[in-house]
């Protein structure tokens, strides 16, 4: 490096630790006055006081269950409900009992209540009393170290993949306050940490097998530990948006193609919050499945044969016989009464003895008996057909869907224009440049298409474009490395005013829907907003 390019890198960085501050500052602020709608909590939207409600629990209880978080009512308005939340499943627990959960997988909210639990002692605060002051206290002790490390490893890898000072400086500020992560940065969710775990596992992989090769062949015992980080890293991404998961097997390829020093120290990585994300999930549910897994019927218990797959509605016969049935199966008591009603599938019944939950089936052959796997179908759910409103309500068609998911009023393109260079980032990259950055391209290409396909051909009740908020936000922690792609194409705008005019265009346009979105994150986007004025939506 000459004497130049020293004296421009360290000025490059200082630049970038200026950014940084004071968008962790404007964050800081946002989150020091963040109060939700009905002004008892600092919580923003049912997603949020969902986990928030396992947080408190946790700590105050000592359980997962959330039905003591969900019936708290404001003292002085009376019909209000401020831990409410619709995203919540109901199931046995290990006291024979039915008891409400949050949906969301309980590895991060768990990881919460250590520092909640940490605040607790030293303040003796509770979230319970002190809902709005103290959840803002957590939510800053959380997510602005979160934060503070999404730009300090994406940053660093803007440095390494960045051909000149004026487009490394361009993509800073593009990391910084051109994703619409700042909104998310106010709330409790699990964008932020999928984001940053991203960040910072492709951080470690630029610096570790893409460097000097003498360096890495000669010493690859001092790695070692920044391999585990790097499995773990890619784990917890998966851990908070599944479909990380196939970024995890990129990784590892990665990782293992360059160095196979690496493959042990990643996968020990990948074991250690393996074990949290399921040993947390069987402390909470008993199961290893998340809580958004369970949405359909359990394995079959037995062959019922009382009477006909024509007969539409169950009879008296086949009653006794599901008694005698769950009896001989040790799943009921001797002498139990059971109550059938209709289920909000076609074709199935839901068998209640006592707390005991069982799926009755019809089928074209006959009907069965099967253990109660629907967590989310309990008295008064939001989710049944007819419950849910706006867009949860589903997209019918995949074609709108394609379009608003990526043009439209939720579009990836239309509200951060800043991803149009993404499409070309990806022909350059895998077109030219190193062999290490030809394969990492590749692999952000193959991942960033699995998961469109994956949100695409999702069921109608998950076409919801994330439900209400300010954006796709399931394809928020491709935000790292979609900088990476993007970085190198920026040197290009450089050499005409036109080009550069382009591009501070792009950039301002996503600045601009970051900025409308720090209220909150969970609202409807501004194009949809706007649109819904223009009278061109019709919910």
């Amino acid at each position: 490096m000459t004497g130049q390019e020293s004296t421009e890198s360290s000025a490059r960085r200082g630049t970038y630790y200026i950014l940084a501050v004071v968008a962790l500052a404007l964050t800081a602020g946002r989150i020091s006055v963040v109060t939700g709608r009905d002004g008892t909590t600092a919580f923003l939207s049912a997603n949020d006081r969902s986990r928030w409600c396992t947080v408190a629990s946790l700590v105050e209880h000592g359980t997962y269950a959330i039905d003591t978080q969900i019936e708290i009512v404001d003292p002085i308005r009376r019909h209000i409900h401020p831990w409410q939340t619709i995203d919540k499943v109901r199931h046995l627990g290990p006291d024979d009992q039915q008891h409400y959960y949050s949906s969301k997988p309980p590895l991060f909210p768990t990881a919460v209540a250590g520092v909640y639990k940490v605040v607790n002692l030293a303040t003796g605060m509770t979230l319970t009393q002190q809902p709005i002051y103290l959840g803002r206290i957590i939510i800053a002790l959380v997510n602005l170290p979160l934060l503070a490390i999404f730009f300090m490893a994406t940053l660093g890898c803007i440095e390494r993949v960045g051909k000149d000072d004026w487009s490394k400086r361009i993509a800073a500020l593009g990391c910084c306050f051109g994703t619409m992560l700042l909104p998310f940065s106010i709330s409790l969710n699990n964008h932020l940490p999928a984001a940053t775990a991203t960040a910072l596992v492709a951080w470690l992989y630029l610096g570790t097998c893409c460097g000097d090769p003498s360096t890495e062949k000669s010493k690859p015992a001092r790695f070692t530990s920044l391999w585990l980080l790097a499995g773990a890293s890619a784990a917890f991404a998966a851990a908070n948006e599944l479909p990380a998961l196939s970024m995890l097997v990129f990784w590892f390829g990665l990782f293992a193609w360059k160095n196979r020093s690496s493959v042990v120290p990643f996968i020990g990585g990948v074991a250690i919050v393996a074990f949290g994300f399921f040993g947390t999930n069987w402390l909470a549910h008993e199961s290893l499945r998340p809580p958004y897994a369970h949405r359909g019927n359990g394995d079959t218990i037995v062959t019922l044969i009382s009477q006909t797959a024509e007969s539409s509605e169950p009879g008296e016969a086949l009653k006794r016989e599901i008694t005698d049935q769950l009896v001989q199966a040790g799943l009921v008591d001797s002498g139990s009464q059971i109550q059938l009603t209709p289920s909000d599938e076609d074709a199935r019944w839901r068998v209640r003895s006592n707390h005991r939950q069982f799926a009755l089936l019809r089928s074209e052959t006959g009907w069965s008996l099967a253990h109660w796997d629907d967590w989310y179908e309990y008295p008064n759910t939001y989710w049944k057909d007819g419950s849910r409103r706006g867009v949860d309500r589903g997209e019918s068609s995949r074609f709108i869907y394609f379009a608003q998911m990526t043009v439209g009023h939720h579009g990836i393109f239309s509200l951060t224009p800043l991803w149009l260079l993404v499409p070309v980032g990806f022909f350059m990259g895998l077109t030219g440049g190193p062999t290490e950055s030809r394969r990492l391209t590749l692999a952000i290409l193959v991942a960033t298409t699995v998961c469109f396909l994956f949100y695409l051909n999702r069921p109608l009740i998950d076409r919801n474009y994330g439900g209400v908020s300010v954006c796709f936000r399931w394809l928020l922690w491709f935000a790292p490395l979609w900088l990476i792609v993007v970085t190198p194409t920026m040197a290009w705008f450089k050499n005409t005013q036109a080009r550069r005019g382009t591009l501070y265009g792009l950039l301002a346009l996503s600045v601009f829907s970051m900025s409308a979105s720090l209220e909150s994150p969970w609202q409807s986007p501004w194009i949809y907003r706007f649109w819904q004025f223009l009278g061109w939506l019709d919910f």
